[in-house]
């Protein structure tokens, strides 16, 4: 039985270069609740509506609609995913294998970093507005500055929540419940850590000798 893949890391760990490339190379579909939440009110769903309702009052969508929502859009018996940002604490853990995962074979994966390298990494991250490619202006610069190497656009920018001040309150909220979930994962023998430092070919290679 193939594993399903849970990503567990800090906002710039490397979650979601390791994604894509998972997705192209592996055939894994890429599973983000930000995404699906966004595509499920897009769909004017029953159970869009119903998200887009709690969203619009400004309240956080509850675990029970997000487990429904991974319920209504996926299929473990046809293919295997990445559970990227879900779930963030214990509770999620648990309901993501009781009602959703069940039987089925998952690895999670943690993306471990110095925290004051991924401050560093963050703020020097920029976007593509145009087709979303991500870029470091350390460690991973356009060909040419200021021009983005896939679709040519000429929008980098810097996300908002990559500010600096933004950065450290994100990280400090992950290092408050991530260390449950770790455990979690860990006593069940179904956690494995890598070094985010690694290039990521070194990770690639790891996380797919376990799948």
């Amino acid at each position: 039985m193939k594993s399903h893949l849970i990503f567990i890391g800090a906002p710039g760990s490397g979650k979601g270069t390791q994604a894509t490339r998972f997705v192209s190379e592996k055939n894994f579909k890429h599973i983000s609740t930000g995404d699906l939440l966004r595509a499920e009110i897009a769909k004017k769903s029953e159970l869009g509506i119903e998200v887009k309702s709690v969203m619009d009052s400004g309240q956080l969508v509850s675990d029970n609609l997000v487990i429904r929502l991974l319920q209504a859009n996926i299929n473990l018996e046809d293919s295997q995913y990445i559970f990227d940002g879900y779930p963030r604490n214990i509770a999620q853990s648990m309901t993501l294998d009781g009602e959703v995962l069940k039987d089925s074979k998952s690895i999670a994966v943690y993306f471990k970093i110095d925290i004051s390298k991924l401050v560093q990494r963050l703020t020097n991250r920029r976007t593509c507005k145009d087709c979303g490619a991500i870029y470091n202006l350390v460690s991973k610069k356009p060909k040419i500055e200021g021009k983005c190497d896939q679709c040519g656009g000429t929008n980098l920018i810097q996300r908002a929540d990559d500010k600096e001040e933004v950065i450290e309150n994100r990280l400090k909220v992950f290092q408050e419940t991530v260390n449950p979930v770790l455990k979690y994962y860990q006593d069940l023998g179904r956690l494995i850590e890598v070094n985010a430092e690694e290039s990521p070919d070194v990770i690639f290679n790891m996380i797919s000798s376990k799948v």
